[in-house]
């Protein structure tokens, strides 16, 4: 098959289309036809050599963890799935070699769920790992009706995401980002504030009586600028920063594959209630353009990868 593989470290350069072995296939492991994946921020940071002390990376290591495609071969003990389901998940492994930046990926059904009609194989890919941050950490946050939520990085690939699931639960949310995001962020519903110098006045005068659940996607102090804000009894959650959970008595969510959460999700998007915006998509031989557009951290909404 073909795949994108790197054997060191290093900037985008070391990506290069090659030719692998297919994957093999576990007990409840089914192999996916890849249509299309996309590029998260943590794929670059991995390939940079930035995580190595938190996952291990095999090389020749294939990129990525989004997917979107058709199940091709099933393993042995994989009831929930058949041979042609349209599928799309968020395939993170304990380690990084076999990632979905090629034409097959070997995926443990825990990490799958079928792709929801509403959506192309292009925008399903963009959704796993983005929509999975956002519906974990405001599962964490119990951000519910009549709550007041602060979203860092609104208008990024998960705070768009969390904006329109905080929404759809009826809190009020008010989102960070450039001047050139507010109206997305006003049609997705939030409150849009520029992020930078007076963050927390400008907040503070839209929320004088304090925020109820801040949502850091941010991270680079987003945190410490917004942690005064808090009412009390409020919650701070960051997936960006740790100092959230180590010096301020919030939480760190990491997170993690779950076929129900991706249901959860589908549910949503079938119900014309959540939508996801794909910023460009990239052929598979040019992925290390992909990853230097996910780089730039300018984008808004996913870099997708056409398999």
């Amino acid at each position: 098959m073909r795949a994108i593989t790197y054997s060191e470290f290093g900037d985008a350069d070391v990506l290069r289309l090659t030719e692998q072995p297919d994957p093999h296939i576990g007990p409840d492991t089914v192999v996916v036809r890849v249509r299309a994946a996309s590029v998260n921020p943590v794929d670059w940071k991995i390939r940079e050599g930035r995580l190595h002390g938190l996952i291990d990376t095999h090389f020749p290591a294939i990129p990525g963890w989004d997917v979107a495609g058709v199940v091709e071969q099933v393993g042995l003990d994989t009831p929930e799935l058949q041979v042609g389901d349209e599928v799309y998940g968020y395939v993170r492994k304990d380690t990084v070699q076999g990632g979905t930046f090629a034409e097959l990926v070997a995926a443990p059904v825990r990490t799958l769920a079928r792709k929801p009609a509403s959506l192309g194989f292009e925008e399903a890919a963009a959704v796993p790992l983005a929509g999975l941050t956002a519906y974990q950490a405001i599962e964490r946050s119990a951000v519910g009706e009549g709550r007041t939520v602060l979203v860092h990085a609104a208008a990024g690939g998960v705070g768009a995401f969390a904006v329109q699931i905080a929404r759809e639960r009826g809190a009020r949310v008010i989102g960070t980002a450039s001047e050139r995001n507010h109206e997305f962020l006003r049609g997705l519903g939030a409150e849009p504030v520029t992020y930078g110098d007076g963050l927390a006045d400008r907040v503070r005068a839209l929320a004088p009586d304090g925020i109820d659940a801040i949502l850091d996607f941010a991270g680079g102090g987003a945190v410490a600028a917004s942690v005064d804000l808090l009412a009390d009894a409020g919650t701070l959650t960051s997936v960006a920063d740790p100092t959230a959970r180590s010096e301020h008595g919030g939480q760190y969510v990491w997170v993690r594959p779950s076929t129900t959460d991706l249901d959860a999700l589908t549910a949503l998007f079938d119900a014309g209630r959540l939508s996801v915006e794909v910023a460009e998509v990239f052929d598979l031989a040019d992925a290390a353009d992909a990853h230097r557009a996910s780089e730039t951290g300018h984008t808004r909404g996913k870099v997708v990868v056409r398999v």
